[in-house]
């Protein structure tokens, strides 16, 4: 949910937190050509807040972005969930693809045998959209702690479409994401799991780690968001490189050398994402995937413990 420093960049992870610029903030600067990240902030003007209420888990805005911005998000809806004003999702009006790192989930299911796919933090529905648009059989089971989450989905990004054009491919449930199963279990499962700004304690433990391995099919992986030093938390003592590097040695503690990361930024603490599983055939994964997705796949890296 992290940032991207290269403007060289065309994928990039969601800026944590989002930036609005008011015009007292500008200088000439702003105004001189220049190629914008997802890190610059958004002119204030372009921004139209149409939703904004706390719920029991989250304090919830969402982000309406002129498709006049001069910004990569223009012509977006954001969803931000914590103090800070991380996003949590994004949709725009005519595309699919979000040039972050829910493109990069939406690459696992080439790589993973036949069955249901778990998204573990559901949002309004990011992932899930991508997958079941770009193939066919794929099945979905989504959890979202927050049914405030899945509520502003419904009314605001799409999902009450999703689910009446999927009815057999989307399921979703408000609960705990780590109590997830199927009968037969996963073929893979997508963890985003963020609270206040950080991940979750709990993916900092090898046992959550071992008891999600027991819930994959035989030949299954798990693909995480681990976050990075863009990820601001309410709680500033959970620094976003510190909690991402205790949860890749959490998940080195069960997966061992099956392990791979691609990292999002500019520099190597950035945005991570990790994959369990021995690293595919890259030129196999790529021939497999849509075209735009191809571009993630060299940039997986066996991790270095």
């Amino acid at each position: 949910m992290p940032t991207v420093q290269s403007t060289k960049l065309s994928f990039k992870a969601l800026p944590k937190p989002l930036q609005i610029k008011s015009k007292s903030h500008e200088t000439h600067h702003d105004f001189t050509p220049q190629t914008k990240t997802q890190e610059d902030g958004i002119p204030i003007e372009d921004v139209k807040i149409i939703a904004k209420f706390k719920s029991r888990y989250n304090y919830i805005r969402v982000l309406e972005i002129s498709r006049k911005a001069d910004h990569p998000f223009a012509g977006s809806r954001l969803l931000l969930l914590d103090a800070p004003g991380n996003i949590h999702s994004i949709s725009f009006l005519f595309k699919s693809l979000t040039n972050t790192y829910f493109d990069v989930f939406a690459a696992l299911p080439p790589i993973i045998p036949p069955g249901p796919i778990a998204i573990l933090g559901f949002g309004a529905g990011s992932a899930a959209r991508l997958l079941l648009e770009l193939y066919p059989g794929v099945v979905v089971h989504g959890w979202e702690l927050d049914p405030s989450v899945i509520d502003v989905g419904r009314e605001f990004f799409g999902l009450k479409k999703l689910e009446k054009q999927y009815p057999d491919r989307l399921f979703i449930y408000v609960g705990n994401a780590l109590s997830a199963e199927v009968k037969d279990g996963f073929s893979g499962i997508l963890v985003d799991l963020f609270c206040k700004g950080s991940l979750i304690p709990e993916l900092q433990d090898p046992n959550t780690w071992e008891k999600l391995r027991k819930s994959l099919r035989k030949d299954g992986r798990i693909m995480v968001n681990v976050g990075g030093s863009c990820v601001e938390a309410e709680d500033k003592r959970r620094d976003g490189k510190v909690v991402m590097e205790d949860t890749l040695k959490a998940m080195h503690r069960v997966f061992g050398d099956r392990l791979s990361v691609l990292n999002l930024g500019n520099r190597k603490d950035d945005s991570s994402l990790a994959l369990t599983g021995r690293l595919p055939d890259l030129d196999a994964w790529k021939k497999v995937l849509p075209i735009s997705l191809t571009c993630y796949v060299d940039m997986w890296r066996p991790l270095d413990p």
